[in-house]
């Protein structure tokens, strides 16, 4: 059977159309390149895959290296006690392959087998309640994990996907007679820790068997719809509808031309496949229809009793989908074309201060390396400039280096603050999404010098009474309505600033960071002002932001006005 016909790992998390026009189509498919970020994004989940897969076969010298399908088949027949990057397939009956990065034998009469991934991402999070088998890398059997409390598993796209994978991978074991009889999966994260998770245990959502039989199924329908197309007995199994992973798709411009002609209301941002269908049932299947829906009335069904025959379609779609009138503001946001305003007119507003300082850092493999603020004056402070200024360090990086380019980021900082104090004037300083930059913050000063502040001066900055230390997302969202993330990207533009960069972004600033810190990249000196200027537009962007916030923004629409028929 053609290895088009199989469905492997990333078939079962995809979209349905995605998995029916990868392998055929009533036309010429266009698929567009992966994008550098993308590319380096995977580059760095192979180099990680690699090194940790050479760490185990360091450790144990028994492990059998698979070089194919056929090669894995003989590690299993001979019961290899560590199979690293197997090759599996069951496909005469399931239409399935999989892979995964190591498999653990955990029994030897017969000899069955448990699956491990290795992923470049963060996979646990702290959770007072949880607990988790942790294994290690000279112990991979998870007979030998030990419980870790107060740790369980983050909930995302991301941490879906690797259950997927690896409930994939222990179906095709168990087709081929090597399942082990506690379906155990093993996960190594981005800093080499191993956790196992007992794939049979639906406590764990969206990490178990179950969850993953019912994608399964539906995925091999469409394998068996397209069979019956290609025969002429049916029509095309699957239609476009908008996915989260449209944004990274490389077949999305095959979809996105007949969605916009459709105004299809898939393409309402975060809502998923069910609440589409819901949406279409109740004859809502464009933005423009979402949009006149009333969104107080779809927050009372949320919490109303059964509708009954005299009920509206916010009743009927109000009780089976959250949040239903977050959908309907931002579909009112994409037919308005701008963003629209959830407060009055006259309480839109930013906290203003006589000395300003937008800051915004670059960070690469989590470790910070520029630090830049610009400076703006309300009124004269002896010793102040305004402008942008930068901290930043082209060294290779170390949590000292990291520690030290704050420190004298910090010294700057904490002096221009000083010296406001001490002319009576007030200070604020701004960034977008504080959480960021308060990691960076906590993570710089772990490995401090003496110069640099410790957690009390740093937490007493960022609770000042006044608040001296103001996340402009936290303003933004409670203020102003977009039709999807609200991004510095999106809001700055709204309020008219434009990056001098074609394709400003973060992700795409780790690939200027490597040519940078290259010194044999002949655009080293280029990719360096490149870095900096992005980093300078991010902080003016926050000062625009500011400014249209106490003053343009006010002439927004506000979201709760209808859009005409």
């Amino acid at each position: 059977m053609a290895k088009s016909e199989l469905l492997d790992a990333g078939d079962i998390g995809q979209c349905f159309h995605r998995v029916a026009l990868s392998r055929d189509a009533e036309f010429d498919v266009i698929e567009t390149p992966i994008s550098p970020e993308l590319q380096r994004r995977f580059r760095d989940g192979r180099q990680w895959r690699e090194s940790v897969l050479d760490s185990i076969e360091a450790q144990h010298p028994a492990a059998w290296r698979a070089a194919s399908h056929a090669d894995t088949r003989h590690a299993l027949a001979l019961g290899a006690p560590l199979i690293l990057s197997p090759r599996l397939d069951d496909d005469h009956v399931g239409r399935r392959r999989a892979s995964c990065d190591v498999l653990v034998r955990v029994s030897e009469d017969p000899a069955t087998y448990v699956p491990v991934v290795i992923k470049n991402s963060e996979l646990v999070g702290n959770f007072s309640t949880r607990q988790l088998l942790q294994g290690s890398i000279d112990q991979l059997d998870p007979a030998q994990a030990t419980w870790t409390s107060g740790r369980g598993l983050r909930r995302g796209d991301t941490v879906k996907r690797h259950g997927l994978q690896l409930a994939h991978a222990t179906r095709v074991l168990q087709a081929q007679g090597y399942g082990a009889v506690t379906p155990y999966g093993g996960v190594f994260d981005r800093q080499g820790r191993l956790w196992w998770v007992d794939l049979a245990n639906n406590e764990n959502p969206k990490f178990n068997l179950d969850y993953y039989d019912t994608r399964y199924e539906i995925r091999r329908g469409i394998l068996e719809g397209l069979d019956t197309w290609r025969r002429g007995e049916s029509s095309y199994p699957t239609t476009p509808y908008w996915h989260k992973e449209c944004d990274t798709c490389p077949l999305s411009e095959n979809c996105e031309p007949v969605l916009a002609a459709r105004d299809d209301v898939s393409l309402v941002r975060f809502t998923n496949f069910s609440q589409q269908e819901v949406l279409r049932e109740n004859g809502i299947s464009t933005r423009v229809e979402l949009s006149r829906l009333n969104p107080e009335r779809a927050r009372r069904a949320a919490k109303s009793l059964p509708v009954g025959s005299e009920a509206s379609v916010e009743d009927h779609v109000g009780r089976r989908i959250d949040k239903l009138d977050e959908l309907i503001y931002r579909a009112r946001a994409h037919v308005a074309q701008s963003p629209l305003r959830i407060v009055d007119a006259q309480a839109l507003s930013c906290p203003t201060a006589d000395v300003e300082i937008d800051v915004d850092m670059e960070s690469y493999n989590d470790c910070t390396y520029l630090w830049g603020a610009y400076v703006s004056l309300r009124r004269p402070v002896e010793g102040l400039h305004e402008g942008y200024f930068s901290f930043v360090s082209w060294e290779p990086l170390s949590a000292d280096v990291e520690s030290r380019v704050f420190s004298d980021f910090w010294t700057w900082f904490s002096s221009a603050r000083d010296l406001t104090h001490a002319a009576g004037a007030s200070f604020a300083a701004y960034c977008f999404w504080a959480q960021a930059e308060n990691s960076s913050m906590n993570r710089a000063i772990a490995t401090a010098t003496d110069s640099s502040p410790d957690l009390a001066t740093l937490d007493a900055f960022r609770h000042a009474s006044p608040p001296e230390w103001i996340d402009m997302h936290e303003v933004v969202k409670t203020q102003i309505q977009t039709e999807g993330p609200v991004g510095l990207k999106v809001v700055a533009k709204a309020a008219g600033f434009t990056w001098r960069d074609e394709n400003p972004s973060g992700e795409a600033s780790m690939l200027w960071y490597e040519e940078a810190s290259d010194a044999a990249n002949p655009t080293r000196d280029a990719s360096r002002e490149r870095i900096l200027t992005y980093n300078e537009d991010d902080c003016r962007a926050t000062r625009a932001l500011r400014a249209w916030m106490n003053d343009g923004a006010a002439l927004l629409p506000s979201r709760e006005d209808r859009p005409p028929a």
